[in-house]
């Protein structure tokens, strides 16, 4: 689960990245030519089926562990002020987990599945003199065309954001990467980079909204 978890987490920073070209450039010419590269570069062809099985191992390990917890301790314990020893996210990292693994599945239809599989419905652009997949006019006319839409997927960077919040700390903890200094640089690291990845992804289809 850490090992994934943070491999995800690299994976996360370089799509919210690519992704933030979106609102820098109306035009769609920046995030054209992210999204060409990322599409062509030939080490990136080799990682996707390596984060798509990232991806499994860590949903599926997920709910793995969850059955064995529950295996361990069928009956609850009696405890009252949970809060105390622990965070809404550690407490409902599966139910948090089961949500983002709904908005990645919309998400892979809406884009990566469009992208991958039905090349033919994708217009193309000229950037620069080289002939690429006008990917921006797919995710623009998506967020232009759908109030719905746009806070669904603002829904789902707040839900991944609290996912991460929990997840990228104990993940190091997990590996023994942690001690009395740096458990709570950990945490702190953990949770400012859960709301960098929560209010990237959220202004996104907020600048559509707003701006269109």
């Amino acid at each position: 689960m850490s090992i994934t978890g943070l491999f995800l987490v690299a994976f996360i920073a370089v799509h919210l990245t690519i992704n933030l070209l979106l609102i820098f450039d109306d035009s769609g010419e920046l995030f054209n030519l992210g999204a060409n590269f990322m599409a062509t570069n030939p080490a990136i062809k080799i990682m996707e089926p390596i984060l798509g099985l990232g991806f499994l191992i860590h949903i599926l390990w997920s709910f793995n562990l969850e059955y064995q917890n529950w295996k361990a301790r069928p009956i609850k314990y009696n405890k009252k002020n949970m809060g105390e020893s622990s965070s809404w996210a550690s407490r409902n990292m599966l139910v948090l987990g089961a949500l983002v693994l709904v908005f990645l599945v919309i998400h892979i239809i809406n884009f990566y599945w469009v992208i991958k599989f039905d090349p033919h419905s994708m217009q193309t652009v000229n950037v620069g003199g080289a002939e690429m997949e006008d990917t921006y006019t797919l995710v623009a006319n998506l967020f232009k065309g759908s109030i719905v839409y746009c806070f669904f997927y603002i829904l789902g960077g707040l839900l991944l954001g609290f996912h991460l919040s929990h997840g990228f700390w104990s993940a190091f903890q997990t590996l023994g990467l942690n001690n009395k200094y740096w458990m709570k640089r950990w945490q702190v690291i953990g949770y400012i980079y859960a709301v960098i990845v929560a209010v990237g992804f959220s202004v996104i289809p907020l600048y559509f909204l707003i701006k269109f």
